[in-house]
């Protein structure tokens, strides 16, 4: 094994982007073996296209705020706030569906800085406020609403916005989100913030102590993380049509699970944006797998839950390997 992780090529690609490629290869497999051929079929597949493009901007946006040491359970809900309120100015306040869909990336990114504001210039513990952040978002949207549920208009009736997800058979969500997930990955690994992002789940200490404002940085994160969740927005009703106020936490596991299988430490200063993407679509191709065997949801909330132990329990271990 060991020789084979030493190899240049697997060591440019990454040992565990490969061995993940290879899951979903055999999960694949497995699902159109189990189906009789059925799950092989272009349905399925943009199905499960459907599904990562969302869950794909939850677990960019957290890996930023898992890189420094954070965690944002608040993702889910802030995303279908965002739903509700744009969808609502939309349909009942005749607001154009061009700023309906900035308002969605606007009530992220205010989320977003709410979040992080409180964690770096407050010191309040993370989980705390993002679960705080989960109900309020979710008081907010039922209060906007009347607890109303929001229907988005169909492509016929005017929905242009969901030419972002698919125009005909052909995955225009899967090209965008490949292009935001390389702008998050040079963002994260090329530029001074995304250095910093990284140094302050590393070493915060350090990182303060060379003159570094780590508060900035620290809030940056989880703008970015607000921001993305408001872009998830668009893609979850470009994809399915009607939103519901009081949902959205079944997604904040789902996502984290993908971002941190892919090899994003819980513990902060290690994130992978490729690892990311891999994981996301290993969580939809599952979610798809299982709806076509026949089973509930309820059995991908177990599965994932359990994908989340181990990959926080292999992480602990190589840590203490390298130590």
């Amino acid at each position: 094994m060991d020789k084979i992780k030493q190899n240049p090529i697997v060591k440019k690609l990454g040992f565990n982007r490969i061995v993940l490629v290879f899951v979903i290869l055999l999960m694949y497999t497995l699902f159109c073996v189990a189906t009789g051929g059925n799950f092989a079929g272009l349905p399925r597949i943009l199905s499960a296209l459907n599904y990562a493009y969302f869950l794909g901007f939850l677990s960019l946006g957290v890996t930023f705020v898992i890189a420094t040491g954070g965690i944002d359970f608040s993702i889910g809900p802030v995303m279908f706030c965002a739903a509700l309120i744009s969808g609502y100015s939309l349909t009942s306040l005749g607001v154009p569906m061009g700023l309906a869909l900035l308002i969605s990336v606007f009530v992220g990114f205010c989320f977003g800085l709410f979040n992080g504001y409180l964690v770096a210039y407050w010191s309040v513990p993370p989980f705390i406020v993002s679960m705080a952040s989960m109900n309020i978002a979710k008081g907010v949207a039922s209060v906007f609403t009347k607890t109303q549920s929001v229907s988005w208009p169909q492509l016929a009736a005017g929905g242009w916005f969901r030419q972002l997800v698919k125009i005909g058979n052909f995955p225009v969500g899967l090209v965008i989100f490949i292009l935001v997930a390389v702008v998050c990955a040079l963002l994260l690994n090329k530029t001074k913030p995304g250095r910093y992002i990284l140094c302050l789940g590393s070493n915060r200490e350090a990182v303060r102590l060379s003159g570094v404002n780590t508060k900035k940085w620290e809030m940056l994160a989880y703008v970015i993380c607000g921001v993305l969740v408001g872009i998830a927005a668009i893609f979850f009703v470009g994809a399915y049509t009607t939103v519901q106020p009081g949902y959205g936490d079944q997604y904040n596991n789902e996502a984290i699970a993908g971002c941190v299988m892919g090899g994003t430490s819980m513990a902060g200063g290690l994130a992978s944006i490729s690892g990311t993407v891999i994981g996301v679509f290993i969580i939809a191709l599952l979610q798809e797998g299982i709806l076509a065997l026949g089973f509930t949801k309820d059995y991908q909330l177990i599965i994932t839950g359990i994908i989340v132990i181990v990959a926080v329990y292999a992480d602990v271990v190589a840590r203490r390997r390298k130590n």
